[in-house]
């Protein structure tokens, strides 16, 4: 299973998204720290859960990232992360 996939499975099962889009940027990083051949480094979380209402943004990053602290620990350099409650998506 592909380090986008764990991270999809992940944020689902966490948070039950209305929305989720996974983009693996990690060719955009060439030559960057962090990247390594094959890619799978750098990643965008764009996600719309109920869960995220009433919580400020950092709360929300900080929630993304306990759900995924084993792939922050691992393979993943960075995750850019647009976390929105529904109603505030546009």
């Amino acid at each position: 299973m592909s380090t986008r996939d764990v991270i999809i499975n992940k944020l689902r099962e966490a948070f039950s998204p209305e929305s989720l889009d996974v983009a693996d940027e990690s060719h955009l990083h060439e030559g960057h720290a962090g990247h390594r051949p094959g890619g799978e480094t750098h990643f965008r979380v764009n996600i719309v859960s109920p869960a995220f209402e009433g919580k400020s943004r950092i709360e929300r990053h900080r929630m993304i990232n306990a759900a995924l602290a084993a792939e922050l620990a691992g393979n993943v350099h960075a995750l850019a992360i647009r976390a929105q409650a529904p109603g505030e998506a546009g």
